[in-house]
Order: C-alpha cells, then sequence, then structure tokens
C-alpha cells in the first residue's frame, strides 16, 4: 500500500496579496511625536546606563584604584562575551544543522497539517527567530559567566600552598583554585548540551525529522544520528564529572555529628563513593561511545541500553552500596572506622584556620599562695585592668563631649593603646562624627553642603573614672586637646558618613562651633570627584537621582563630590576579593586620623577542613544589637581564613592604602598577581602605625568557635565529645548571645611581661563552669603576635565560670541590697564587660558596675564587682575592691566559700537594715526634690543620705563584719542625678553631675 505523501512547503516569505488600507492611521504629526518620544526614552535609558557606569569610573579614578575597575570590567566582558558566543553559537549551530537536516517528505497525517501551519507562520521570519533565541541564550550565558570573574581570575593567577592533600596528593591550589574553574566549565557544558539538545529536538520535530504520532518511523537517521551525538555529548560530560566528583569528595560537605560540618572524606567515602565514582566515570564512557556509535548504526537499541546501565548502576554503585557500607561496616565500630579520616580532618582544619601552633596548657585555677599581700601586688604587674567599658559608656562620651547636636560617637567605642611619658596605656577612643539628624534645620544645602564633616578625637583612660565616675580623657573638647598632640582633625570619613557631600566649591562647610560663632572651612583636600564637567554632574544627577546637582548654584569651581565614605565600604569598594572584619577603629597616626580595618582573605576549597559559617560564627552580643559590626563577607561559608591584609583609611582625605600583612598566604599572592600594584608591601607600614594594629575581633572569634572542638588533637578523644566547650552566653545582659572577646594588657603564666591581648573564656557543653582560657597575642610589634595561648582547666574540679560569678554578684545580699539602692527612683544599672584575669593559678574576675539616672541620661560608674577565690567584694573603685579581695586594707579575708565575709545586712544586723532603710528614704525623698525642681529639699535629702550610710558604715564596722564584702561604705549615692553638670541651688553645695553629693568611683 502506497503511503500518500507531500512536500513540506519551505517557503522563504510569506504569503502576500491585496494591502489592506488602514483605518484611523495616526498623522504625520503624532507618529513623529511618537517617534521622538521613542528616542528620548531610549536616550534616557541610555544614558541612565552610562551614568551608573562613568561614575563608578570616576570614583576609582578618584581613589587610584582605577585599575581594580577596568581589570574587573575587562574580565567581565571577556568572559560576557566568549561564553555568550560559545552559547549562542553551540544552539544556532544545532538549530540550523536540525533545519539542514530535515526530510524533504513527510508522511501525510493529523500532526503534520497542524505543524505545517507553524512552518509556514515562521517562514518569512525563520533567520530573525534564529537570531532572536540565539542572542537570547547568549545573553543569559554571558552574564551567568560574567559571574565567575572572581573564580576566573583565581584559576589564571593562582599559586600553589605548597601543602598536599592526604588522599590524593594534589597541591591545595588544585582544590581552591582550579576545581572551582573546572566546575564552572563542566556546568556550562552541561547547559550547552541540554539547550542544544531541546532546540535541536524542537527543530527536528517542527520540520518533521521525529514524529510521534506520524506512521512510519519515530525519526529520520539524521535526525537519530544528530540527537544521539548531542546525547553522547551529555554523557561523556558526566563521565568527567564522575571523575572530578572523586576530587571532590576532599571538599564535599556533610553534617558529622563529631565535626559538625565536616569538609573530606570519610571511611565510607573512600572505601565506597570512591571507587564507585571510577566504575561510573568508565562506565559513562563506555555509553558516551555508544551514542556517538549510532552515527554509523543508525539505531538507538545500544545507547539506550547502555544509558539504562548507567543509571541503575548510579543507583546501586553510587547510592546503595555506599549506604550499606555505611550501615553494616561503619556504624558498628564508628570510631575505629573514622578516626583516621578524623585525624586528617583534625590536621587541616587547624592549619586552614591557623590554630594548629595553638598553645594547651593545664591549669589547676585555684592559688596556691598565702601572701595577700604579694597577689594584690601581683594584679598591676598581670593586668591593666580595663573598667571603662567602650560598649557602655558612648552615652556618657556623647553627653559630655558631644558639644554641638549635629556631632555624635558611635554605640561602641574602641580600645586601643597610646603611650604617655613612656608608659603604654589602654585607651577607650571614639571620633566626633557628623550626624545629619542633630542639624538644626534639615535642607539639601545644610545636610549636603554646609555639614559635611565631624571633628577631633576624643579619649580617655581604659583604666581610670574620676570622683564622679566619668571618664579620665586624654583626649578631649572642641578643637580637640589632649596628649594626642597636633593631628588633623577634621573627620570627613567615617563609620557613620553615609550621604553624599559637596565640597569645595563657593558655598563654605560649618568648621565647627565655639564660644565665638560658627568657625567656616573649605574642604582642601583632593578626594572625591570634580563637579566642573556638566557631564559628571548630569551623571551624578542620575546616580543619586537628584536633579539639583544639576542645576544648583551652590556648584561651582571646585566643587566635588565625596561619596562611599565608611571606612568598611571604601575598602570592600577597592578590594572586591577581601572579606572585611566588622569592627574599623580610629586612630591618631603620623599627625593623622586612620582608620583601621582588617580584612581576610578566604576560601572553601581546603580540603578535610571543616567549613564555617562567618555570620553565624562571628555574631555575639555586640552585633545582636549593632548590626554595623557584622563582618563584610563576599563568602559566607569559609574553611581558610587568613588576616592578610590590613587597611588604613585617611579620615581627611578618604585615602585607602592596602599593606601585605601575611607575607605567606596564597590566596593573597594569587589576588596579588591579579590586582598588581594594589596592595603595598608589609615593610611600608609605618612605626607609628604599627603601634595601633591589633589582632582582628572577627578572626579570633572563627578561631575560638573552631577550638570549641579542635583544642583536640587525639581522633578518639575528638570523637568521643567529653572534650567539647562552648562559648558562654553573655553574663551581663539577658539577650543570650555569645560573650563578645575583650581587648586588655595583661600578662599569660608563660609571659613575663603584659601585652596588648584578646581573651575569652569557655565552658564545658551544657553546663555554666569554667572549662578553659583562651588569649592572643595582639600586639603587632610583639614577637609572639597572634600566638594563641589557652589555659585549660582540670576536669575534676570546678571553676566558676562567667555566667556563675555574675549569678553570684546578683545573689550576695548585701551587693543586692546596694545594687537595689543603685537602682532606687528611675536609675538603671548597667553591668561593664565581666573582665576574666589569670593569677597565681587562680581567675580574677572584675565587672564595672554603671548606673544611669533618672535626670542624666548616661551612664557613670559606680561601682567595681571582684571576686577571686570564692570571695566577693563590691566597692566604689577597682583599688579598693582589690584591696579588700585580698585582704590588704586591715581586714580578714577569711576563707568564705559564699563571696562576701560580712554579714548579711538584711537580717544579720539590725543596725545596718535601719540605716539602709533610712539611706533608701532620704534616697526617695531626693528623687521627689529632683522631679519637683526643690533644690533645698533636695540638698537636705542628700545630707541625710549621708547621714545613713555613714551610720550604716559604723553599725556594720562594730558588728565585725568589714571583711572582703560590701559594706555600707561602699554604697555610693544611687545616683539621683540632675541634668547635666549644672550646679545645685543650694548655698554650698554642687552635686556631681550624677546628682549626688555624695563620693563616688
Amino acid at each position: 500500500m502506497r503511503t500518500l505523501a507531500f512536500q513540506m512547503p519551505d517557503r522563504g516569505g510569506g504569503p502576500t496579496g491585496p494591502r489592506i488600507r488602514a483605518t484611523g492611521r495616526p498623522s504625520r504629526r503624532v507618529r513623529t511625536l511618537l517617534l521622538t518620544l521613542g528616542v528620548l526614552a531610549a536616550l534616557g535609558m541610555a544614558f541612565t546606563m552610562f551614568a551608573g557606569f562613568w561614575t563608578d569610573w570616576l570614583w576609582y579614578r578618584s581613589v587610584h584604584y582605577s585599575s581594580v575597575f577596568t581589570t574587573t570590567l575587562w574580565t567581565k566582558i571577556g568572559l560576557f562575551a566568549v561564553f555568550g558566543l560559545l552559547m549562542a553559537a553551540a544552539v544556532g549551530f544545532n538549530v540550523w544543522l536540525a533545519h539542514r537536516l530535515r526530510p524533504p517528505l513527510s508522511a501525510m497525517s493529523m500532526e503534520q497539517q497542524s505543524l505545517d501551519r507553524y512552518r509556514m507562520g515562521i517562514a518569512p521570519y525563520k533567520k530573525w527567530l534564529l537570531l532572536a533565541v540565539t542572542a537570547l541564550v547568549g545573553l543569559i550565558a554571558g552574564a551567568s559567566a560574567a559571574g565567575q570573574w572572581r573564580t576566573w581570575l583565581m584559576w589564571v593567577n593562582g599559586v600553589p600552598f605548597h601543602q598536599k592533600d592526604p588522599q590524593f596528593h594534589l597541591d591545595v591550589s588544585f582544590y581552591a583554585f582550579d576545581l572551582p574553574w573546572y566546575r564552572f566549565l563542566l556546568g556550562f557544558g552541561f547547559a550547552t548540551a541540554i539547550l542544544s539538545l531541546i532546540a535541536a529536538a524542537l527543530t527536528h520535530y517542527l520540520y518533521g525529522g521525529l514524529r510521534v504520532t506520524s506512521p512510519g518511523a519515530r525519526a529520520t537517521g539524521a535526525a537519530t544520528g544528530h540527537l544521539s551525538v548531542l546525547l553522547g555529548f551529555f554523557v561523556a560530560l558526566k563521565a568527567v564529572a564522575y571523575w572530578l566528583d572523586r576530587y571532590g569528595l576532599a571538599v564535599k560537605s556533610s553534617d558529622f555529628k563529631a565535626t559538625g560540618n565536616w569538609t573530606g572524606l570519610r571511611y565510607v567515602d573512600a572505601n565506597a563513593y570512591l571507587p564507585a565514582k571510577t566504575i561510573l566515570f568508565c562506565i559513562a564512557v563506555i555509553c558516551a561511545l555508544l551514542f556517538f556509535a549510532t552515527l554509523w548504526r543508525r539505531t538507538w537499541q545500544l545507547p539506550v541500553i547502555g544509558f539504562g546501565l548507567m543509571v541503575l548502576s548510579a543507583i546501586l554503585i553510587g547510592g546503595l552500596y555506599p549506604a550499606i557500607v555505611q550501615k553494616f561496616q561503619v556504624q558498628p565500630n564508628e570510631q575505629t572506622k573514622e578516626a583516621p579520616y578524623v585525624q586528617k580532618n583534625l590536621k587541616a582544619t587547624r592549619e586552614a584556620y591557623g590554630i594548629d601552633d595553638t598553645q594547651v596548657t593545664e591549669y589547676k585555677g585555684t592559688s596556691t599562695t598565702t601572701d595577700k599581700t604579694k597577689l594584690r601586688d601581683d594584679v598591676d604587674a598581670t593586668a591593666s585592668i580595663r573598667i571603662m567599658d567602650p560598649n557602655i559608656v558612648s552615652p556618657t562620651f556623647q553627653q559630655l563631649q558631644q558639644m554641638r547636636n549635629y556631632y555624635a560617637f558611635p554605640t561602641n567605642l574602641d580600645v586601643d593603646r597610646y603611650t604617655k611619658d613612656g608608659k603604654v596605656q589602654d585607651t577607650v577612643i571614639g571620633l566626633r562624627e557628623l550626624n545629619l539628624a542633630g542639624i538644626p534645620k534639615n535642607n539639601w544645602i545644610n545636610d549636603h553642603f554646609r555639614y559635611t564633616h565631624g571633628y577631633g578625637v576624643v579619649a580617655a583612660k581604659g583604666t581610670e573614672a574620676d570622683d564622679q565616675g566619668q571618664p579620665v580623657f586624654t583626649e578631649s573638647d572642641l578643637p580637640s586637646t589632649g596628649d594626642l598632640g597636633t593631628y588633623q582633625q577634621r573627620v570627613y570619613y567615617g563609620e557613620k558618613t553615609n550621604t553624599y557631600s559637596i565640597v569645595g566649591g563657593p558655598q563654605k562647610e560649618i568648621d565647627y562651633s565655639d564660644d565665638n560663632g560658627e568657625k567656616l572651612t573649605s574642604y582642601a583636600g583632593k578626594s572625591g570627584v570634580s563637579l566642573s564637567s556638566p557631564i559628571n554632574r548630569a551623571a551624578y544627577a542620575v546616580a543619586f537621582n537628584e536633579p539639583q546637582i544639576l542645576y544648583s548654584g551652590a556648584i561651582g569651581k571646585g566643587s566635588r563630590i565625596l561619596y562611599n565614605r565608611t571606612p568598611k565600604e571604601r575598602v570592600e569598594a577597592v578590594a572586591p576579593w577581601l572579606t572585611i572584619d566588622g569592627d574599623a577603629y580610629p586612630a591618631v597616626v603620623d599627625g593623622r586620623i586612620q582608620w583601621i580595618v582588617d580584612a581576610y582573605t578566604t576560601s572553601n576549597g581546603y580540603p578535610y577542613a571543616s567549613r564555617t559559617t562567618l555570620g553565624d560564627t562571628t555574631a555575639d552580643s555586640l552585633t545582636a544589637t549593632n548590626n554595623s559590626r557584622a563582618v563584610v563577607a563576599q563568602q559566607n561559608q569559609v574553611n581558610y581564613i587568613r588576616n592578610s591584609v590590613k587597611a588604613t583609611v585617611d579620615a581627611y582625605t578618604g585615602e585607602v592604602k592596602l599593606y601585605q600583612w601575611d607575607t605567606e598566604d596564597p590566596v593573597l599572592k594569587t589576588w596579588m598577581k591579579a590586582f598588581p600594584g594594589t596592595v603595598q608591601p608589609k615593610s611600608a607600614i609605618s612605626q607609628d602605625l604599627m603601634d595601633h594594629l591589633r589582632y582582628p575581633q572577627d578572626l579570633f572569634k572563627v578561631q575560638r568557635e573552631l577550638l570549641t572542638r579542635y583544642h583536640v588533637t587525639d581522633a578518639q578523644t575528638f570523637l568521643t565529645g567529653s572534650e567539647v566547650w562552648q562559648v558562654p552566653d553573655d553574663p551581663t545582659n539577658k539577650s543570650g548571645d555569645a560573650v563578645p572577646p575583650y581587648y586588655l594588657s595583661m600578662k599569660m603564666p608563660d609571659q613575663s611581661a603584659q601585652t596588648f591581648s584578646l581573651s575569652t573564656t569557655f565552658t564545658p557543653n551544657g553546663r555554666d563552669n569554667l572549662s578553659a582560657f583562651m588569649s592572643v597575642d595582639s600586639e603587632a610589634g610583639s614577637k609572639d603576635y597572634g600566638k594563641i595561648r589557652i589555659l585549660k582547666l582540670p576536669t575534676s574540679t570546678t571553676v566558676d565560670g562567667p555566667k556563675q560569678v555574675q549569678s553570684k554578684f546578683n545573689s550576695e545580699q548585701e551587693i543586692a541590697a546596694a545594687i537595689k539602692l543603685l537602682k532606687g527612683g528611675d536609675s538603671e544599672v548597667e553591668y561593664g564587660n565581666l573582665l576574666t584575669v589569670p593569677l597565681d593559678g587562680g581567675l580574677l574576675y572584675a565587672e564595672p558596675v554603671y548606673v544611669r539616672g533618672a535626670g542624666v541620661k548616661y551612664p557613670l560608674l559606680r561601682k567595681v564587682l571582684v571576686t577571686y577565690e570564692g570571695r566577693t567584694v563590691f566597692e566604689n573603685t577597682l583599688d579598693e575592691a582589690l584591696d579588700k579581695v585580698f585582704g590588704t586594707d586591715g581586714s580578714d579575708t577569711g576563707s568564705s566559700d559564699t563571696g562576701t565575709t560580712s554579714p548579711p545586712t538584711s537580717s544579720g544586723n539590725p543596725t545596718v537594715q535601719a540605716a539602709l532603710d533610712d539611706a533608701q528614704k532620704a534616697f526617695a525623698a531626693g528623687q521627689e526634690a529632683l522631679k519637683k525642681g526643690d533644690w533645698t529639699a533636695y540638698g537636705k535629702a542628700q545630707d541625710e543620705l549621708q547621714d545613713a550610710l555613714k551610720r550604716a558604715e559604723e553599725a556594720q564596722s562594730k558588728a565585725g563584719g568589714t571583711g572582703g564584702g560590701t559594706t555600707a561604705s561602699s554604697s555610693p549615692s544611687p545616683s539621683a542625678t540632675s541634668p547635666g553638670t549644672t550646679a545645685s541651688p543650694r548655698a554650698g553645695s554642687s552635686p556631681s553631675p550624677s546628682g549626688s553629693s555624695s563620693p563616688s568611683g
């Protein structure tokens, strides 16, 4: 029976016919108007795109890092063009080939008649449709490839680590630099094969090469050969994927209860997955060859059988067999089977995070010295205990040193070291930055032309407070004067400076204000981008969505626009391959204010090293309340990190400098090859700058989190989990977040002198007693800089941890009574940093206590809590507390296990309790008088309060309870607070800024 056939129409053009005269055709004027609007819209879109590109180029040129912009740009363009063209060419070629291989005749059927309408419809537009499809897939592929510019630069510039992985014995650089690029190429190949296969199959179907319902063969020989080659290419890529997966096992992540986010091979990987991947590779190669063989055999039988075999093998060999090995070989004897691989993980993780040289020392946790005088003297030699908490006293700086509402200090101040009379002193420091929310009137001129910068450094001793509980300032007032000498005080770039300013033009800026009025200035630096060009002005008007930039008369000759003004923002922009530490800090260096920014090189391709999430690991109670302290991470998950770069940003000029800090880091060397000339050598760091460099907090937090598990070097102990620690929650608040590490000048037991250190504590997993104390030498000029020391407490005895110490502080009856007095009225008590200091085998805890009064909305230091060897005291000053805790004030130290040795005032001595009750009444009367503004009554209440406290002290002494604990005299006047430092109207009495005329610490 003959099959009816017809020749498939394939016309070069569409059907023609009489032209229909359009009705209601727009007039020429309307058409011209629409055309004009269309052209203007296109020009507007083009200029908007140009404005973004042009302003970026101008900014990078202004900071002298144009090479970063051009290198990144040309890399993206190159990747976009190459991979976009490859994808477009591959898809376009396969569509063209499928069309060329179309059958000249096809069976008559309903299916083909339906397709014929589509063929006729697209016939006039075939070339344009082909160009559109290939252009679309090319654009998508090119955009995806352009996003891989970091991967490309690391692959093409990669330098060796000179360390080999323990399984395949390949250099670590293969996993860090090469494997990511090979995986991208493989993914691109898969995408190309799939898109080409889909496009070719659709074309064959449209033109009759593939049939679904038509009689006869389902595919022509040409279509069979074409599609088989594409499927063979896909399967060949799958073979390559199986081969790369073998190496990928060394950096594969998996959850493992002993290690958390495990990276590397385990027993099942080495003994089941690895051979399975090799077998699957061989099967995939054979399967691919079978697909290619259809070019000659023109049958699907063998390729389909081979593909089925590959799928079945993947299920059985790649899935079922490893599961059986895990279930019946590993789980019954997990520790023995996994121990060799855990040992590799231990070694690699410690190397990757720089904790392999951690010094762990056994520490007994109790003192054996009976000479209390010697212990008291040793405290001063062991640590400079900082009672000014930089995370508490910012409001105090603000109240006492703000000077004008348009200045502000950061929420968290910083700790640094400055030398005075040859002695290094821990210093709390902050900059008086611009605060636009505080200017008298907000408008465009004020916000961007007149109020442009902050002014001056404010610094205070970290270890002292004055008799009013205020910081002892070493640099203060406006303009700032003090120990720091002469320096450029204007702050145009800072952590709070997050808007643009236009400076240097006809509009003068407010420099600062004093008793003689406002002082005006004009920016003399070379920072920013010139707005003298109309093109620049138009570009910034579009980029900032601010049309006034284009026509404002306040902009003229010499006008420059400053933006991207926060230190972290600037460093991240000029070095987009770095991860930025969350805490930039200011320092006066060589006569200028410099922001110092720590930056990290990271990788997630270090074989066998466990991964960690930077955002989670660096979170603590400070980042929970201040998002600006969060780490700026390019790669959130990492398993290798180095503090390779120290960066500075000039607060006046905005100049960014990058210094090589880790001279051995291969990741930094790779990026320095990719961006030559951007990072200066370590030798370029001046001595003055070196004096202010320190060990970064975020790196320390990452390392301490890893050391909760990886302080153990024995695989068996590691697997049991018996030595797992945890970072305790911050005991000074109820946030439930980790305690932040603290900078402190201190001496560890094996050190001969104090060094600037960063320290933290550990507690056993699930318990609150202390398990270890960790400190790292943070003095950049020290030979031991970066050395991590851990004092490991015995497991056979318990030593109080931070939470337990804080609990004892709060539960002591006398301390609780004093705290209650401090909280009288509307006052609030704030606990400062709980500092831990190793001392003579024991641990000394010290915590400043601040009171924020009702009338004075800033905290003042009122008390210091100290505990040592189970003995707790609560005194006005640190010296008094140390003298009392060691009994060097003449009191008997006793041998109390509960803290204070004095009897509870609430029940043990009614006379003391009566005096304290009178003190409470007097305090309440003073608060009431303060609210009414009755200064006479307020002064009388203060006198009564002093008398009551004196009587309580005398009664306590007579009762024999002066040793070691809180006495009535140690309870200050409860911060009744009067506004500011205004003198009291009462004759002969001048209340302190806390509103109390009583002495305080």
